[in-house]
């Protein structure tokens, strides 16, 4: 696991497996608290944070150790325990966040909360089978409960600042980006990823993930630091480069099924799987 701060009120947790993101961000509790003070290591806050600061956790680090490591880690980076924790949308690698923290409750998208509802313990059994194929064993099992639905398109509280919630689709039926204006941080979900091609899971598709990358190109001029589910922690260039290339990929795909090329950079084997289902996702 890997932890990086990306602004003073940001931090980006990186899994050893998947290269999962998890992403912390504080809201200052008032005007002069964080929120322009750079790099966090130069900014001073007492241990648990400044009175009323706030935190949310969002997405979630993979490994039974690395989720026991994330309370220690807020701590030490003088971060509050979460108020909440949030979910980029409802794949399992991604709804983790309770194993780490118990007691704080978890919010995602209206659609993300239908998608839980509709398939009751999917992410629990898709949990089980990774972690049995790897041998992985874990103190307890994944409690979802009811998560909250957040609207969205929408604004989150967080401290004296706000979170912008922004609709997403196309990897999946279900999703939201989260977007911390002050921090200049933009939390895609499985959207802009420097190593993987745009994958159409179950309820996606290629219109609706266009459409998604259009939202997001928007996004991207109020964002300095753009990390995706998986892989790197882009910046606006780079960011803008890969929202090219995903969706040039994209419209290949529709046009041209298996013949479509994938992104440079983006062509390994696993890649290629990918490509295959993307085409076997197409309709008719």
């Amino acid at each position: 696991m890997r932890a990086r701060a990306l602004h003073a009120d940001a931090i980006v947790v990186t899994s050893a497996l998947l290269q999962v993101n998890c992403v912390v961000l504080r809201g200052p509790a008032g005007p002069g608290e964080g929120g322009d003070g750079g790099p966090l290591g130069v900014v001073e806050v007492p241990a648990g944070g400044a009175p009323g600061a706030e935190t949310f956790v969002v997405d979630s680090p993979v490994l039974p150790e690395e989720l026991e490591l994330m309370p220690s880690l807020l701590g030490q980076a003088g971060f509050p325990a979460p108020s909440g924790l949030l979910a980029t949308h409802a794949d399992w690698d991604h709804v983790l966040g309770p194993l780490a923290f118990p007691g704080a409750p978890l919010g995602m998208a209206e659609s993300s909360a239908r998608r839980l509802a509709a398939e009751p313990g999917a992410a629990q059994r898709e949990l089980r089978s990774f972690d049995e194929e790897l041998y992985i064993e874990r103190e307890r099992p994944l409690a979802l409960g009811a998560p909250q639905a957040l609207p969205v398109p929408g604004r989150l509280d967080i401290g004296a600042r706000e979170l912008e919630l922004h609709e997403t689709g196309g990897h999946t039926a279900d999703g939201m980006a989260i977007l911390a204006p002050w921090a200049g941080v933009l939390v895609g979900g499985d959207y802009l990823s420097a190593i993987e091609i745009p994958m159409i899971s179950p309820g996606g598709g290629v219109d609706a993930y266009l459409a998604t990358l259009e939202r997001l190109r928007v996004l991207l001029a109020r964002a300095e630091h753009i990390v995706p589910g998986h892989g790197p922690v882009l910046d606006r260039e780079r960011a803008a480069e890969v929202l090219g290339e995903d969706a040039a990929y994209l419209r290949a795909l529709a046009e041209r099924g298996a013949g479509a090329e994938l992104p440079a950079g983006r062509r390994s084997r696993e890649m290629r799987r990918v490509h295959e289902r993307n085409v076997a996702s197409l309709p008719g």
